[in-house]
């Protein structure tokens, strides 16, 4: 059996293996597509693959669509030459439900793949001809927080970015600029509308994509490289909007385990491939069953019934609202502290932690305790059962292969709204008290007991990739595990760390955690299993 559009025409063979097929026809719905575009997704990831793209294929299924997507990708071109044009743009989702079923997704909408190249002229005309469309409804993106971003760690501008800044749209390296760049096009075609819709997991993520974009049109029209009124255009939210979106599904990376049953079946050619940019790609994806996204509807060129599909259309305030009790409460703060304990204790899988009472207590202090109180209940997602399900359904999911180490990346830029929106909706409060808080602190000593790349055994590990290792790792270099570093000392070493807002969201001396999280902190240095022994002692 071959994922490829040649290898579904024995449709019996893979129905017998227990493989759902796209219903539709596939060659109509292409050249409809292509012809007739109304919704291109930068980032040809996994959430993407694994979430919008099979919502897409059961609306196709049902009827309810007659046309699939674009899929773009502008950071690592061999996803697409690898992955998606030898397989006809086609992949396999596989679903690891909590009671242990497995379902087996062939998914056929993505229907015409491209590279965001400005050095490519054949791809990158073709993007500009898409976003010269008038049909064009929407441009989707998942590129991670990091793509949005302008400046480098240190907040200095990036090469790419200056350089695209002066030279104008016509052949853009920055992954904003290029954006820009097909942003300007269309405006020179007739000025259509659009929205541009960030799915990324990151805090007001309409916001970032929306100022990224618009310091392009700005330095482009101010130095005479764009077309006057570009700018306008591009803050004018009736022409081109930029609306927040809450996402939420577990997508870890293609999994052995996965492949293997693959192969089972009859599957061939199924083996991963490593980028030379180390992206670990596949043709299939594995998935948890949960999915959530909330998006504002703010479509100024209309957009089909995707609510038929289960996403959930509503206003900004209701979208901040459900992004907030997820990110700064009922999962990702979760997530991240059993991520950076999970290192520290030789984990390999998010799992197996929950099967750790200390642990399993520790999230569900953070989540039920510590965070549910300052939650502001969106209305359309109930905070407590959506703490339910994370907490008994979906990290203890046995069949999820998700690694501490795959969610301990970027820790730093992380720590500020999954836990620092906490703590200051505790300063802020009259009935609730920041003293109250224990098991945020551990999570915070946790991190930088984190930063000695030694774990508990005494054993020296590799750090998730993370912009600031540079930056933050030196605070914490010159401790070793038993050479008695007190909490007075701990302090004193930790306390630029410790008054950096921009990592903790506050200033944790003004706000009465730091001397806390440096008892903490020194107590997990005594020596081998010290981490162990604080959360024993303290959880």
């Amino acid at each position: 059996m071959q994922l490829s559009e040649n290898g579904l025409n024995d449709r019996g063979k893979w129905e017998a293996a227990g493989y759902r097929l796209p219903k539709f026809d596939r060659i109509k719905v292409s050249k409809e597509t292509k012809s007739n575009p109304f919704w291109i997704h930068f980032g040809a990831g996994n959430i993407f693959r694994a979430f919008q793209a099979n919502v897409v294929q059961d609306l196709l299924n049902n009827g309810d669509l007659d046309r699939g997507l674009i899929a773009a990708e502008g950071y690592d071109y061999e996803i697409i030459e690898k992955m998606n044009h030898p397989h006809d743009d086609l992949s396999i989702l596989v679903t690891l439900k909590a009671d242990g079923n497995i379902e087996k997704t062939v998914v056929g909408s993505v229907v015409e793949s491209l590279i965001l190249d400005s050095g490519n002229t054949v791809q990158f005309n073709r993007l500009k001809e898409i976003f010269s469309s008038g049909s064009l409804q929407m441009a989707t993106f998942t590129i991670t927080e990091k793509g949005y971003s302008l400046t480098d760690g240190r907040g200095l501008p990036l090469a790419d970015v200056t350089i695209d800044m002066q030279n104008g749209p016509g052949n853009p390296d920055s992954y904003i600029g290029k954006i820009a760049s097909l942003l300007h096009t269309r405006y020179i075609t007739g000025g259509i509308p659009i929205a541009m819709v960030s799915m990324d997991n990151c805090s007001h993520n309409g916001d970032r994509l929306r100022s990224a974009a618009t310091a392009f049109a700005k330095a482009w029209e101010e130095n005479g490289t764009a077309e006057k009124g570009f700018l306008s255009y591009v803050e004018d939210p009736s022409k081109v909007s930029f609306p927040w979106t809450m996402i939420d599904k577990i997508t870890p990376r293609p999994d052995p385990s996965v492949e293997e049953l693959l192969k089972k079946d009859g599957l061939e050619n199924l083996d991963p491939v490593i980028t030379s940019k180390k992206t670990y790609v596949a043709p299939f994806v594995n998935a948890e069953e949960s999915q959530y996204l909330v998006i504002e509807d703010s479509f100024p060129n209309g957009r089909p019934s995707l609510e038929k599909g289960g996403f959930i259309f509503t206003d900004r305030k209701t979208v901040d609202k459900v992004e907030k009790m997820k990110v700064c409460t009922c999962l990702n703060p979760l997530h991240t502290a059993l991520a950076v304990f999970g290192c520290l204790l030789g984990y390999d899988l998010i799992s197996k932690e929950m099967k750790d009472p200390a642990l399993k207590k520790l999230v569900e202090t953070i989540g039920y305790k510590e965070g549910l109180p300052v939650v502001v209940d969106p209305g359309i997602l109930d905070p407590k059962e959506f703490i339910d399900t994370v907490l008994n359904v979906r990290i203890p999911n046995p069949f999820m292969p998700d690694t501490p180490q795959r969610i301990a990346t970027d820790t730093s830029q992380k720590l500020p709204i999954r836990f620092g929106e906490t703590i200051k909706a505790y300063m802020r409060s009259d009935k609730l008290d920041v003293s109250d808080l224990k098991c945020i602190p551990l999570v915070f000593a946790g991190w930088i007991r984190y930063l000695m790349a030694v774990d508990d055994n005494g054993n020296k590990f590799d750090l998730s990739p993370d912009p600031l290792l540079e930056t933050v790792c030196p605070y914490a270099a010159s401790v070793r595990l038993g050479d008695g570093t007190d909490a007075e000392k701990a302090e004193d070493l930790l306390t630029p760390l410790l008054t950096d807002k921009e990592i903790f969201g506050v200033d944790l001396i003004e706000a009465g955690l730091a001397p806390l999280v440096c008892q903490y902190f020194a107590e997990m240095t005594k020596g081998p299993g010290a981490v162990r022994d604080v959360l024993q002692k303290y959880v």
